[in-house]
């Protein structure tokens, strides 16, 4: 198997099934055990370098099951989209006496979206910055949906910038949730909370557009720095926060919306729709003026940056949560990890938003 080159078509999906390679990973790659890259419901995430070319790779373990397998699949499958990060090889191997696999992908040194913007707080980020970053996740987003795979956990922490630098690529990774689709196929409830479709909470069918109304979720807070969506205790997800979500119930409140442009708020109607029949399909998305039109979107600034940066310091407790309840589904419930009670935490993530959803009550 040849390692994928870097920048590949993204125009039209080429599928291909990945090779596994079977001998040992250490004539391929150096690995720097203690250079760990990022900690995930799988395990840690290591440092590697091609032993021939240079190259900078990021490595992961999976346990050698069907599911990972079919992981790996779509991954591989979808690694021709210059927005989704690249699986460059696959090996298998034994981990503490158990079979595995190991992924070598391209490694993402530029951090995850929300970080970048964070690190922007004294500097203006715009709502043509906003629309530029949601037309590179709906490429990677189209790439999938063509290929008839929902990837089922779109959001923040699986968006990673490729560098630091001027010409970073964003690019979304982990396929743990990945499946192939076709209308109403599936019924796991598979999600994190904040940017789970309604009907992922429920027992009916569902399909890819579920990747839609994660989108929705995502540029949402882009354009203001906070979700529309959220437990007003600081749960990973409580019942009134799911009630909200199935009746499509947020606001766009001022300020941090004053500014926003008519557009921008319509398309976010138009992807946040309850309905999956009716709820904005991947290649509108892609074709309405906001996105495709992105040299004519608004330079207004924006509040995300500076509320993002605000929230810095809490917001990993409220990862935290969620992170804990992907793990009871990554592990088909078999475990159930405890879950802190946050409503007793003096969070002030917390009370800005229970302020406002005071406010919010007050205007219905």
């Amino acid at each position: 198997m040849q390692a994928l080159a870097m920048s590949l078509p993204t125009n039209q999906p080429t599928p291909r099934n990945f090779q596994v390679k079977k001998h040992s990973l250490d004539q391929d790659y150096k690995v720097y055990s203690s250079d760990v890259l990022g900690l995930g419901i799988n395990g840690k995430v290591l440092a590697c370098t091609n032993r021939k070319t240079g190259q900078k790779c990021a490595l992961k373990i999976l346990g050698d099951s069907p599911k990972a397998r079919r992981e790996v699949d779509l991954h591989w499958k979808a690694s021709g989209c210059c927005h989704i990060v690249c699986i460059v090889d696959v090996y298998e191997n034994v981990f503490q006496e158990k079979k595995c696999l190991v992924i070598i992908m391209e490694r993402m040194q530029g951090g995850e979206l929300f970080n970048q913007i964070q690190e922007r707080a004294e500097s203006a980020f715009t709502e043509r910055e906003a629309a530029e970053i949601m037309r590179d996740i709906g490429s990677a987003i189209k790439y999938l949906h063509d290929l008839n795979i929902a990837h089922r956990d779109v959001k923040p922490e699986n968006l990673l910038y490729s560098s630091k630098g001027s010409d970073a690529v964003l690019k979304l990774t982990d396929f743990g949730f990945a499946k192939i689709t076709s209308k109403n196929s599936l019924n796991t409830p598979c999600y994190t909370p904040y940017y789970v479709a309604p009907e992922v909470l429920g027992p009916e069918h569902y399909d890819k557009s579920c990747d839609m109304w994660s989108i929705g979720v995502i540029m949402y807070i882009l354009l203001c720095g906070f979700p529309p969506f959220y437990s007003y205790h600081g749960l990973a997800i409580s019942p009134g926060m799911k009630k909200r979500i199935r009746n499509g119930q947020y606001s766009f409140p001022d300020p941090e919306w004053s500014a926003v442009s008519a557009e921008g708020k319509s398309l976010i109607r138009q992807l946040l729709n309850t309905d999956p029949e009716k709820r904005m399909n991947i290649n509108d998305f892609m074709s309405s003026q906001w996105v495709s039109g992105v040299s004519q979107v608004p330079q207004t600034p924006l509040y995300s940056a500076r509320v993002l940066k605000e929230e810095q310091s809490q917001w990993p407790e409220v990862q935290d949560e969620m992170t804990n309840a992907l793990a009871t589904m990554r592990v088909d419930y078999d475990q159930v990890t405890p879950i802190k009670n946050m409503d007793k935490l003096n969070n002030p993530i917390m009370q800005r938003r229970q302020k406002r959803a005071k406010s919010f009550e007050a205007v219905k």
